[in-house]
């Protein structure tokens, strides 16, 4: 009997040692996310000897750095803050394979490119916005109130369009800049940019409308 009790003793413990470690994963998971969600959203500090959003052109080691310069990569910043939450959406929400998939290519490679962004901004001393502007957060409440293929078709409806519109503000940058910063980081934004609608028009879910 005693031997019997022992053994019965020893099986809470047990189980509490497990509960303890499952809780201690759920923990470590959440804490995971917290971080990769910080990397995103921290804010960019303005070095000491940064142009900071100062107006007009500015000498820098790099060239001369201009306001839209500037607005590039805050525009670049912008579009990660609403597209990187946009592609995990669709990842977990959209009905069409291609589209999950796309969804996820494009929210790891705006990952990418915002930490390019911010290592850059930091860099030449521009600050740079941590939420997205008023049309992009509109963007994501309508996404979130479509189902089905309705959403596929919203989802690809407004990456299209955006990407479209911010290939022309990074083709003009990388035309008239004068700084070798900026020249270079146009560049790499063009490339995932071209990536993306490429990725987006592969679903044949693009509208002509998109396209404009």
């Amino acid at each position: 009997m005693r031997k019997s009790y022992g053994y019965a003793e020893k099986r809470p413990w047990r189980r509490r040692r497990l509960g303890w470690g499952r809780a201690l994963l759920v923990l470590a998971a959440v804490g995971a996310v917290a971080a990769a969600f910080a990397v995103v959203m921290n804010p960019v500090g303005v070095p000491a000897s940064g142009a900071a959003n100062l107006g007009g052109t500015v000498n820098t080691r790099w060239g001369r750095l201009s306001t839209l310069d500037r607005q590039l990569l805050v525009k670049v910043r912008q579009a990660g803050l609403w597209e990187i939450p946009a592609g995990q959406q669709a990842q977990q929400r959209a009905v069409r394979p291609r589209v999950r998939e796309v969804g996820q290519i494009i929210m790891q490679q705006h990952m990418q490119l915002d930490a390019d962004t911010r290592a850059t901004a930091q860099r030449l001393g521009v600050l740079l916005p941590n939420a997205p502007n008023g049309s992009q957060k509109s963007w994501l409440r309508e996404m979130s109130g479509k189902y089905g293929i309705d959403y596929d078709k919203t989802f690809v409806l407004r990456l299209r369009a955006a990407h479209g519109q911010v290939f022309t503000i990074i083709a003009k940058v990388r035309a008239q800049s004068e700084n070798t910063e900026i020249r270079a980081f146009a560049e790499r934004c063009l490339k995932f940019v071209n990536t993306h609608m490429s990725l987006l028009e592969s679903t044949g879910l693009v509208p002509r409308r998109a396209l404009h």
